[in-house]
């Protein structure tokens, strides 16, 4: 079978095709090829990963709300993930940020910061600075010496585990020939992070503002503990043990073969739908005049309209997941590449191995990663999917854009040119392509 994502590009005059190729086979019906897309919907019910009951309970333990005796802090941010991750389901985005900090040293390359706690203690590793402690002793503050400032939106998560199961092979490729067929220009970066729940192994990054996650369950495990301060087996050390009060894993499997809040969580993400569309107004001649000025004027090179996962059965993650049916061979439209791009807009944060992926990481030794690499990000982000544009109410990484219009003027570096092409449409033009961002 021939499995092809394409995307048609009307920069420089090109058309990028990203393909996967298995055996060859007759050009599929149309029943069977709208078989193969994703669902979608805001209907909390399952993607046929899981039955709704099992959906329900995984939801309850998303949107439950944690206290000091379930591991709750010191430090942390959300009581719940569906405070963060809500609208207009859970599992959506939200307006809430996080606050991210540090400092150039004299050789101009990024240091991590050095976070104050009112007891005199000093948080080392961590770009985060959580707003919230269970008690006055661990309140974090920023120093002066820390310049290097920033807010990050959460994301939604809706979608996520159709992101999940595209190939590793997939990304890099779609990154090579962006690359090659601008002439340099607009050169995705692909990033290989460590996935925590196969120590020493590392995958193709896609989940968070700077790709720090290339599972779903890794990404679960740093939110638990950073975002909310609890721990788990893939993430055991406390950011501090000042005013802990729960016992060491209190959300750790107690059966054998039971699964834990992280793995509910990241079960989770993989049975929501993706992101539905407005229908009608994309439907208007309006939006479709607008998507065709969208692909012509080059918005489409780094946000991918379309994009098919690896086939049922795939292993990935090192292994340790492999591609349900209900996931596998899926067609889905997330308006994004996944891959981290310099578009003028980035907040000089790096990613931090111990934060993300643990203090031990190091000790293990990882294929297919380097420091240089890590540098790499500091004024890179992730290209923001699309889908769900239309529920937002605060745009970019740091929500400081409040329309589309103001979000696409943003856009430099390796977006200049396309911000240019937007600037130099009609009035009618423009209006008609932000109608169809805004049915996505």
């Amino acid at each position: 079978m021939r499995l092809v994502v394409v995307v048609v590009l009307a920069f420089l005059g090109f058309t990028l095709v990203v393909s996967a190729q298995q055996n060859a086979s007759p050009r599929p019906t149309a029943a069977a090829v709208q078989a193969r897309e994703a669902p979608t919907g805001f209907d909390s019910r399952p993607n046929g990963l899981v039955d709704q009951a099992t959906h329900d309970q995984d939801k309850e333990e998303f949107d439950g709300v944690e206290g000091p005796p379930d591991g709750l802090g010191p430090l942390y941010n959300a009581q719940s993930c569906r405070e963060c991750h809500q609208n207009p389901v859970s599992g959506g985005a939200s307006q809430v940020t996080e606050l991210r900090v540090g400092h150039r040293g004299p050789d101009g390359r990024f240091q991590n910061p050095q976070i104050p706690l009112a007891n005199g203690e000093v948080i080392r590793g961590r770009s985060l600075v959580n707003d919230r402690a269970t008690c006055p002793e661990v309140q974090a503050r920023v120093p002066d010496t820390e310049s290097i400032r920033t807010l990050r939106l959460s994301i939604s998560v809706l979608g996520d585990g159709f992101v999940e199961a595209v190939a590793d092979e997939t990304l890099k490729e779609l990154a090579r020939n962006q690359c090659a067929r601008s002439r340099n220009r607009i050169c995705g970066q692909v990033i290989n992070v460590p996935i925590i729940e196969a120590p020493g192994e590392t995958g193709v990054g896609r989940f968070g503002w700077k790709n720090q996650h290339a599972s779903l369950l890794s990404f679960s495990a740093d939110a638990y503990l950073n975002e909310m301060g609890i721990t788990s087996d893939l993430q055991p050390d406390e950011v501090t043990s000042t005013c802990s009060t729960a016992a060491s894993n209190p959300n750790s499997p107690t059966v054998a073969g039971e699964i834990d809040d992280v793995g509910r969580f990241a079960r989770f993400m993989r049975a929501t739908k993706a992101p539905a569309r407005d229908a009608a107004l994309a439907a208007t001649p309006r939006a479709k005049r607008g998507g065709e000025l969208f692909e012509s004027i080059g918005c489409a090179i780094c946000h991918v309209p379309t994009l098919t996962t690896a086939p049922a059965g795939t292993k990935i993650n090192a292994g340790t997941f492999e591609v349900p049916r209900a996931l596998g061979d899926k067609t889905f439209h997330p308006f994004s590449d996944f891959l981290l791009h310099d578009v003028g807009t980035g907040d000089g944060i790096v990613m931090i191995v111990e934060e993300h992926h643990g203090k031990r990481v190091r000790q293990r030794g990882l294929r297919n990663f380097s420091d240089r690499e890590v540098d790499s990000t500091q004024n890179k982000m992730r290209t923001a999917p699309l889908w769900g544009l239309r529920l937002r109410t605060r745009l970019m990484h740091d929500g400081a854009s409040l329309t589309v219009n103001d979000a696409v003027l943003r856009h430099r570096g390796e977006a200049a040119e396309v911000t240019q092409r937007y600037q130099g449409l009609s009035a009618a033009d423009r209006g008609m392509l932000l109608d169809y961002l805004r049915s996505l």
